[in-house]
Order: C-alpha cells, then structure tokens, then sequence
C-alpha cells in the first residue's frame, strides 16, 4: 500500500523547471533529521492556463529524483480534483486530492441521512474525545444537521475516489479530502462526524483539509489570530488521533493545511502542536515557487529584470481579470500597489525586495506579491521567452527557490 510519510510537503512548479531546487530542500531537510515526502502538484486549473498537461507532471518528478539519487518515497498529485477533471490525472497520478467543497451544504437522500443517523446514536449526549480534556455535547438534532451538510460531499468524495481505484488499484495511491474551499470553517464536532462519514464510504483518506478561521490568502501570510488557530488545529489534531481508534481509518491520517505559503505567523503552533503529539502534517506550498522564478529573474538584471517588470505592468492592466478566479484566496488593495511609472526605475534589489516575503522588511509589499502571484497567467502567454530566461539564468532562479523552500518554510516550520 502507498504511505504518504509523517511529513509531506505540497510542491507547486506551475512550469515545471523547478523540481531540483525543491528537492534540494527536501534534501536538506533530511541531513537536519526531518524527512519529508515531497508531492509535485499541480491543478486542473494551472494546466488549462499554462497550457500543460498532467503526465508533464509524473516526467519532471521522476526526472529530478532519478538525476539526484533519491530513493525515498515521493508522489505525483492530480489536485483539487473533482468528478469532472478526475479521468485526465488517472493514468500519471499517485496521490488525488478530492475537493468537495462544491457539493458541501448540498442535502443527500433521506434515505441517506437516516442510515447514517442510525449508526451515529451512541455518540448523543457527551461526546468525549478518549485521552483528552476535549468533550462536546452533541444531540440527534445536530447531527442531521451536520448530515444534511456534509453526507452528500461524502458520497460524491466515494464515487471519485471508486472511479480512481477502479483504474489504480486498491492502494495504490494517497487520498487527501479537501474541505477548505468554503466560507466557514468546520468545527471539531462536524470533523468528527465527516470522518466518520468517510470510513462508512470506505474511503482510505491519509489526509484531509478542513477550513480554518482566519484566511489563507496565497503566498502571503496567515490573515487572522494565531492563538485561534492554534486552539482549532490542536481540536482537530485530536478529533482525528481518536476518529482514526474509533473508525478504522488509516493510522497515518494528518491534517492538511492548504495554501500553506508564507504561513509564518501560525508556523511556530503548528511545530509546537505535532511535536506535543507526535503528529505528522502536510503542507501545500502552491504558487511560491513561480512567485520565485520572478524574484530570481529580477534579481538577474537586464533582460530578466525588464520581462518581470513587464509582466507586473500588464498586470495592473487586467488586474480584475487575473484575480477574479482567485477572490476567494487574495486580498488586494489597488490603492497600494506600485504604479508602472514608479516600478519602470526600479533596479533589481528594488523589485525583488518589494516582492520577496520577508519579514521585517520595510521594502516588502504584500500587495503586489499578491498580484504577481496571479499573473503567472501572462507568462504563460510569453511561454518562450519566459523559459529562455529561466535557462539562461538558471543558477540564480533556483537559489532563490531553495532560499524559498528550506529557510523560509521548512527551518520555520520544524524550527532548525
């Protein structure tokens, strides 16, 4: 059976000439006693945009662990996939991140609803999470609420995974469910209730995502109360630790926190949380690497430095369109944006310090980050030129990926 490791990290490459840089941190990470299981990911989105498909994919994973030696599991991830986009990421994929947030708050069968509820009554009155301080009050009511929510995302999560294992084969690939993409994140309470909705659907879930408090904007950092967040993970870490003995679940099951980029401010929970525990987690690093590529390309100067420019003025041009796909993720605000004038006399150390995430940095606009964050889409559009520059200035551009990957996430995140 394919194991997803204790700790995995979800490495985005929209274009694909970054997987040795990231495998280096990974690399890196393993010589410091932290092994982490590195997932290539790429969505249904980003392929339609950037003009890809997903075998491009399983070839550039199998390509750069080959080249570096490396014999410790990895996977190739079809995510945020749905009944829709599944069949394309079959045949090249091991690891399927199901997204259901689109079938969630849609109300299955009565028939459905009182099977379930059927199975569920011995968790009425206190429900007391075994080994923990954590209790909750719960009735028959409740819980057809939360069915009446939740079991049809369950039951439509068991037709894609039925549909994936038809063609791989039991056990032959991770499933991870992704909740995360709704307005209000999931209690305690309704996670212990979905994982039980997952093992009565046999679902052999290694991960899962739930919606957390505070927003997770893509590839700038966490948006709400750490403290808050800390107490919804630690629950959750819980529910699940107790789920897993209840229900037969797979033993490696984690939680998975998505849009994980540039978390800093909830980092230090999360590390003191698993390490409490002896948890594992997974992260979804996403769009940062391309956010990279455009850090080291400025930094290279000349003609490097003129294309990135250019792909941030013509930004601001389709500024709504690039982010309208995103609005749910991103949180711009025009009026701070640098203007094409101002950006046009920028010099390299400028353009990549106002880009790059680092904290404390006066120089540093989330803004714009955000923005450029998006506008992959017209690089893209420029695909050639674009990977020329990548080649001719490889060395710099993987730097500031590996820079990007080990120091900012990876040491931040297991504090080496």
């Amino acid at each position: 059976m394919k194991t997803l490791g204790k700790y995995s990290f979800g490495l985005g490459d929209r274009f694909g000439h970054q997987g040795s840089a990231q495998l280096k941190a990974i690399i890196a990470a393993s010589e410091k006693n932290i092994d982490i299981t590195p997932v290539w990911n790429k969505s249904n989105r980003e392929h339609t945009t950037i003009g890809t498909q997903p075998v491009d994919v399983r070839i550039e994973a199998d390509s750069v662990t080959k080249n570096a030696g490396f014999n410790k599991p990895y996977f190739v991830d079809a995510d945020h996939i749905n009944l829709d986009t599944v069949d394309r990421f079959i045949e090249c994929s091991d690891f399927f991140t199901i997204d259901v947030a689109s079938y969630i708050g849609k109300k299955s069968d009565e028939e459905d609803i009182l099977k379930f509820l059927s199975g569920v009554e011995k968790y009425t009155g206190e429900l007391k999470i075994a080994g923990t301080k954590l209790s909750f009050k719960t009735s028959i009511s409740q819980i057809r609420q939360i069915a009446e929510k939740y079991l049809f995302s369950s039951i439509r999560a068991r037709v894609i995974y039925r549909k994936i294992e038809k063609v791989k084969g039991k056990g032959n690939f991770v499933t991870e469910i992704s909740m995360d993409e709704i307005t209000q994140p999931q209690t305690p309470v309704e996670l212990f209730f979905i994982l039980r909705m997952l093992a009565y659907e046999n679902i052999p879930v290694q991960t899962i995502a739930p919606k957390f408090s505070g927003r997770f904007n893509k590839g700038v950092d966490y948006v709400g109360d750490p403290l808050l967040f800390a107490r919804e993970f630690e629950s959750d870490l819980l529910v699940i630790d107790f789920a897993v003995k209840e229900f037969g679940l797979p033993k490696n099951l984690k939680l998975s926190i998505h849009s994980g980029s540039d978390k800093f401010a909830i980092y230090p929970h999360i590390c003191s949380i698993i390490k409490k525990y002896d948890k594992g987690i997974h992260l979804k690093t996403a769009g940062t690497t391309w956010l990279e590529e455009v850090i080291g390309l400025a930094e290279s100067g000349g003609e490097a430095l003129d294309f990135v420019k250019e792909i941030y003025i013509k930004s601001l041009e389709k500024i709504e369109e690039l982010c309208s796909p995103y609005a749910d993720v991103i949180e711009i605000k025009v009026s701070s944006l640098p203007s094409k004038f101002e950006v046009s006399d920028w010099n390299s150390n400028k353009f990549s310090d106002t880009l790059k995430h680092i904290p404390g940095n006066s120089d540093y606009n989330p803004n714009m980050r955000q923005l450029m964050h998006v506008a992959y889409k017209l690089a893209a559009l420029q695909m050639k030129d674009f990977i020329r520059l990548l080649e001719a200035n490889e060395q710099t551009v993987s730097n500031c990926v590996y820079e990007n990957i080990y120091n900012r996430h990876i040491c931040r995140l297991f504090d080496i």
